[in-house]
């Protein structure tokens, strides 16, 4: 028997601006449901670089990816609100008063409003063909933490910001950080570049990973430069090439999409009564996609829904430091 969930504000997607968005709701006085496919908060941050560290930020200089999350879940936490994690979001009736959204377990939640804020999607990591059938087993595509590289040979795979990213955070930890890139010039940060080239990381271009050996764990990797393929120690391997998204069930009902984001308006609307956007998934003339950005465009998108949820309620709620 499939169970029914009722709420106000339905947020689908528990990244950065899905999570200030419930704090934001609850800060209207609106009852909460978050649902997201991953099984913890966090979105793509807790998934990819959860110790990375964040610059754009209002109020602080930096800020790691983890401790960033914890202080949005703290503040999510004031709301009460009730998390669906591990389920996805599959289905959307709407009604004159409210929007079904059916989740992939059976379970159904009539919400008064929809915000979405799944960030780029339901993501899955590139696979790394020399890789098949390693992954668990000294190939992994995220680094949530650094501690299980310490003392390995560590061979990073990709040219954008996680790998350089991870290649300089693994650097004083592992015993050697190997980078291999397919071409001299890398997607990441011209900064962080210049850093690791700095460091004692050992950069190969024009060059693959072809092959993976070892007995039951990982041990050496071949990588091939124009031909020519050498072997390198190495018990752990980055495959940070990226990842493909998909909005998945979002793209049948009936959304305007430009490309695989949400179009909205400057009350963060889509063209569905009821239904908001915001953070990365938006889409609208000047659009920046920031973290900071995602954050403005949740309270937009939470006022005015309050208005479409209550209707003698006003969009501008007043100051948050304003006593009562």
């Amino acid at each position: 028997m499939a169970t029914t969930l009722e709420t106000d504000l339905l947020v689908i997607g528990a990244g950065p601006t899905g999570l200030f968005s419930a704090y934001y709701a609850g800060f209207r006085g609106l009852r909460v449901a978050v649902v997201d496919s991953l099984p913890e908060l966090g979105g793509q941050i807790t998934a990819m670089y959860p110790e990375k560290a964040i610059l754009d930020v209002a109020g602080f200089p930096t800020v790691k990816g983890r401790d960033l999350v914890a202080g949005l879940v703290e503040q999510a936490g004031t709301a009460d609100p009730t998390y669906l994690l591990g389920r996805t979001a599959s289905a959307l009736t709407s009604g004159p008063d409210s929007v079904t959204i059916g989740l992939d377990d059976g379970t159904e939640v009539v919400a008064k409003a929809i915000l979405i804020t799944a960030g780029i999607g339901k993501f899955s990591p590139r696979p790394l063909p020399a890789a098949d059938g390693w992954e668990g087993r000294g190939v992994e595509f995220f680094v949530p933490s650094f501690d299980p590289y310490a003392d390995k040979d560590v061979v990073i795979v990709g040219g954008g910001d996680s790998a350089f990213d991870w290649a300089l955070h693994l650097e004083p930890v592992a015993r050697s950080v190997t980078l291999v890139h397919r071409r001299d010039a890398f997607r990441a940060h011209a900064r962080t570049v210049e850093q690791v080239r700095a460091s004692s990381v050992d950069i190969v271009t024009r060059a693959e990973v072809t092959a993976l050996r070892g007995n039951g764990t990982l041990e050496s990797v071949e990588i091939t430069v124009e031909g020519e393929a050498t072997t390198r120690p190495a018990q752990a391997v980055v495959a940070a090439l990226g990842f493909v998204a998909d909005l998945g069930a979002m793209k049948e009902w009936g959304l305007t999409l430009d490309k695989r984001h949400v179009v909205v308006d400057s009350a963060m609307r889509t063209n569905l009564h009821r239904v908001f956007a915001a953070g990365d998934i938006t889409e609208y003339p000047g659009k920046v996609r920031l973290i900071a950005v995602g954050f403005g465009e949740a309270a937009t998108a939470v006022n005015n829904a309050a208005v479409v949820i209550d209707p003698e309620a006003h969009v501008f709620p007043g100051h948050s430091s304003e006593g009562s």
